[in-house]
């Protein structure tokens, strides 16, 4: 019972916050509509004796009391729900905004590897779409209880013993709650099974994996998965189910045995004279009400526990969440232009959750104004590094200085302002080419020559040109009848975004052309090789390129090998060639492999 307190006192409170007059009319209209039934019953069995003892006058008008009784209840009930469905819907955006703040308000995304993070984000996602009727659940659950005692009071008048009628009402509830609980938990066991499934079902239905699927003939495989996944979380959930209906079964056979009493004590005082047929009457009409009651109740206390939990949920994503760490009270303030270098000291990572090390005890320079090619194999850390380099992701252990100043020291974001990056699983933004672009400098989006030059820059200016309605065109088919593109010129918007910074201390370009040829690779990185020509020439900017071809890679002024998460070796072409080591072995394995 104390998380449904805990729900609905958390429900009305955003209510409160969110539209105080929509939630005080709500309360107020459902209080007066719900003491309507009550006044009906009361009414009815005035009306009772009044027919019964001739008195036409006084019946005919008791009877159009309580249709107008009545139809006050509905109109009240009526104009209640429209508006607690409009505090509903407003309460659902407040909390979706408010798990977006939570989700994005850090400006890492360490915590995008915790799966803690994706189980609990999937839970309160699927709860955001019950929150109008969780609200709805905590308004009619307080009238059903303000009704409830009013009922009781009626009932006490025309037998003391009857007041108990609600309270037998207590062990169905109890019983109400516990079902609950348990397919709460069902609901938790099945959370991963649960994603799992719906992973399933967009690999099989979405463009970008389903034509693998289909050409490896893996449909029925992936089906069948899927149909394995389902049933894991059914079979799960029915039984949980089955065994709170039994719960909820035993709760209301107890009510209506004590039903059964009720109305064995008023047709005991009926037979016996005490009790007048009006009495009666009014004890019977209160007794179904009574019993509607609790049926409602039982239905609202499932509603609020179920979508309810949302509370938990939050508090739950929350503390999964690292708080942003704030800088040092001396906060330092990042040059305009970099004069010395970008340098990582012993920098060590490793994913949340895990003692394995990405980046292991990593120390290297980035001179101003240079370009630096970053290689490896697979699994090396490259990405990794670049990452950390982006600041979306806090070393576990070391430094990562600009001009001296270190990172920890500054608001990620005055940094992240200062980076221009692609990466080599680039964003596909199905938008206008405008607002795709744009997105490198939101303050820019609107600026029609900036955004050209940036397209120029990236070689997409064709693109856009050919394009119906330029800027404005619509891309993708997700949301609309939008223009789809190729895998390069999608990747050639990417780094147009990259380059609509033109102020930043490091560009960093992770795989920028694997979506091109090797011809259209040599080129753009030629652009870029000679002192970071296309952005940040003026103020000292360091390019940073991974690539896995050689034949460019040797453009770069200054190579770094990585393996196993360590820097292995560093320096030109010319130096690392001679050195026969990890770079030679690797490049002369590609030019081998591209004479024969």
């Amino acid at each position: 019972m104390r998380s449904v307190w805990t729900s609905a006192s958390y429900l009305l409170a955003l209510g409160w916050r969110t539209s105080r007059r929509r939630l005080v009319v709500s309360v107020v209209l459902l209080a007066v509509g719900h003491l309507s039934a009550p006044v009906a019953a009361i009414m009815l069995g005035a009306f009772s004796e009044a027919a019964l003892s001739g008195q036409t006058a006084r019946a005919v008008t008791l009877s159009v009391g309580i249709a107008l009784v009545l139809v006050f209840d509905l109109t009240m009930t009526h104009f209640a729900h429209l508006t607690y469905y409009e505090l509903g819907q407003l309460e659902q955006l407040a909390l979706t905004e408010e798990v977006a703040g939570i989700v994005n308000g850090n400006p890492g995304i360490e915590v995008h590897d915790d799966p803690r993070f994706s189980e609990a984000l999937a839970m309160v996602t699927d709860r955001l779409l019950q929150v109008r009727a969780a609200l709805e659940a905590a308004l009619l659950l307080g009238s059903a209880v303000l009704q409830g005692l009013l009922t009781a009071a009626v009932l006490a008048s025309v037998d003391p013993w009857l007041a108990l009628l609600p309270l037998a009402a207590v062990p169905a509830v109890l019983a109400s709650t516990r079902a609950q609980q348990i397919v709460d938990e069902a609901r938790n066991a099945t959370a991963s099974q649960l994603q799992l499934s719906r992973h399933l079902v967009d690999l099989g239905t979405m463009a970008t994996s389903a034509k693998e699927i289909r050409l490896f003939g893996a449909q029925d495989a992936v089906v069948e998965r899927q149909r394995l996944a389902w049933r894991t979380v059914s079979d799960r959930l029915t039984t949980a189910q089955f065994r709170g209906a039994l719960l909820r079964a035993a709760g209301q056979i107890g009510f209506a045995a004590a039903y059964g009493v009720a109305i064995w004590l008023v047709l005991r005082g009926a037979v016996s004279g005490e009790v007048g047929i009006g009495q009666v009457v009014l004890t019977l009409t209160l007794s179904v009400q009574v019993g509607g009651q609790v049926a409602t109740t039982l239905g609202l206390l499932g509603k609020l526990q179920n979508a309810g939990r949302i509370v938990e949920l939050i508090a739950r994503l929350r503390s999964i969440v690292p708080p942003e760490l704030e800088p040092a009270a001396t906060a330092a303030t990042l040059p305009a232009v970099l004069r010395g270098e970008i340098r990582l000291e012993g920098v060590s990572f490793s994913y949340p959750g895990t003692a394995r090390l990405i980046l292991d005890d990593v120390s290297l320079t980035l001179p101003a104004d240079t370009t630096v090619a970053l290689v490896g194999e697979n699994g090396a850390g490259k990405s990794t590094l670049v990452k950390l380099l982006c600041g979306l992701y806090r070393p576990t252990s070391g430094r990562i200085l600009v001009d001296g100043i270190d990172l920890r020291e500054l608001p990620l974001e005055q940094w992240q302002a200062r980076v221009a990056t692609l990466f080599q699983d680039f964003a596909r933004l199905e938008l206008r080419l405008r607002e795709n672009v744009g997105v490198g400098r939101l303050d820019s989006m609107e600026n029609d020559d900036r955004l050209w030059q940036a397209l120029e820059a990236a070689r997409a200016d064709t693109l856009g040109s050919t394009l119906p309605d330029g800027l404005d065109q619509f891309l993708g088919h997700a949301y609309g009848d939008g223009s789809e593109l190729s895998g390069g010129q999608w990747q050639s918007l990417g780094l147009a975004r990259a380059l609509m910074r033109t102020d930043p201390l490091l560009l960093l370009l992770d795989e920028p052309a694997a979506a091109l040829d090797a011809a259209a690779e040599h080129a753009l990185f030629e652009r870029f090789a000679v002192g970071s020509a296309v952005v940040g020439a003026s103020n000292g900017a360091v390019t940073l390129f991974v690539s896995h071809r050689f034949s460019t890679v040797r453009l770069a002024q200054r190579i770094i090998v990585l393996g196993e998460g360590r820097v292995v070796e560093s320096g030109t072409h010319e130096a690392l060639m001679a050195e026969q080591g990890t770079y030679h072995e690797m490049f002369t394995l590609q030019a081998d492999a591209y004479e024969r």
